[in-house]
């Protein structure tokens, strides 16, 4: 199983910026398009304000753009133990139609064997606990599946401060969805329509997918000063031999690969862990962070990240801390939107 390379020495505070609070997007624009880009060239520290629209400017024919293919399931649910007390659950993997594996929250923590009631007259049973998730067996009938579409909500990050709406159902995923796992969206690809999708392949720029199911975790803070004794979460990931040999056909042909987002980052890097991409399916817990050699990526599609998080210590790993963190001060000051529902940037890979 891929481990994180050691790196040289970093605090979390080393990734702290300031952002007022009014600056969180809490909802999406109303075209996906729409928002705003900041650019930022790796090697030189040189910002741009641009617009998403104008992405396919940014690429050539020949260039790769490699996109996170996951769909966020409807993983919130819920209920009530038998005594009474509120729960809520949050599925974070699905094992097979009856198991799976999730964090619940209560005034007390469920007992196994306990029963959750759910709404819409569902519930399902504690089956036990691996470290700090719980494992729950739904009922033979319906399976997860079939209670998640009922009754499920999506699951939208913490920093929204409102419930889910029927719109998130689809603006809380990417267009190009197709393999449901994910309890968190992978935000990049949020900004992408079809007519965005179009103009680039028009531009001569070919597409390619992996898979990374994007765990909570993403949103957890680095809870540690060092960041050595940081360790990651575990997600799973999968890199197709098609999307192997169009990477090297780019590479061969002089054109950039381009990721859609931390998550296609960290596929990537994972497949290629052993010196060489190859293909790849499994579980990673890739933490990058500044010192990282990158193998596979030279330009990325990101949206902003939250203050000492691991999206944030990836992104600087890429262009540089001071770059980054110039950029972000540079964003908060132009009223940049942040976040999930927020904008993005485009960056170009430091050597």
């Amino acid at each position: 199983m891929p481990i994180t390379p050691k790196l040289c020495p970093m605090l979390k505070s080393d990734f702290h910026y300031d952002l007022p609070e009014r600056l969180i997007a809490q909802t999406p624009l109303p075209e996906r398009a729409a928002s705003r880009l900041l650019c930022l060239d790796g090697p030189s520290g040189r910002l741009e304000d641009r617009h998403f629209a104008a992405l396919p400017d940014l690429l050539a024919a020949g260039d790769l753009l490699v996109l996170n293919d996951t769909r966020v399931i409807p993983a919130r649910l819920f209920g009530h133990k038998a005594s009474g007390g509120r729960v809520e659950v949050l599925i974070e993997r699905v094992l097979d139609v009856r198991l799976a594996l999730a964090h619940v929250r209560a005034s007390k923590a469920p007992k196994p064997g306990g029963a959750i009631h759910l709404e819409g007259g569902y519930a399902c049973r504690v089956r036990g606990r691996r470290e700090d998730l719980f494992e729950l067996e739904f009922p033979e009938g319906p399976g997860i599946e079939a209670v998640l579409a009922a009754v499920g909500h999506m699951p939208l990050p913490p920093y929204i401060a409102r419930a889910d709406r029927d719109e998130d159902r689809e603006r809380y995923q990417t267009v190009f969805s197709r393999t449901p796992g994910a309890v968190a969206a992978p935000t990049a690809g949020l900004h992408f329509d079809a007519g965005t999708l179009e103009r680039l392949a028009a531009r001569g720029v070919e597409s390619a997918f992996v898979t990374l199911h994007v765990g909570s975790g993403t949103f957890q803070p680095l809870r540690v000063d060092d960041l050595d004794r940081h360790r990651m979460h575990f997600e799973f990931c999968e890199v197709s031999p098609a999307t192997v040999d169009k990477i090297r056909a780019a590479r061969a042909g002089g054109g950039r690969v381009v990721a859609v987002g931390t998550t296609v980052v960290r596929t990537l890097e994972t497949a290629a862990l052993g010196g060489e991409l190859a293909p790849y399916r499994g579980e990673t817990d890739l933490f990058i962070r500044p010192g990282f050699h990158f193998r596979c990526v030279d330009a990325l599609v990101t949206n902003f990240h939250l203050p000492e998080s691991t999206l944030l210590t990836l992104v600087c790993a890429f262009a540089g801390r001071a770059e980054v963190l110039a950029a972000y001060r540079h964003a908060v000051a132009e009223e940049y939107r942040f976040f999930s529902y927020g904008d993005a940037m485009f960056v170009t890979r430091r050597p």
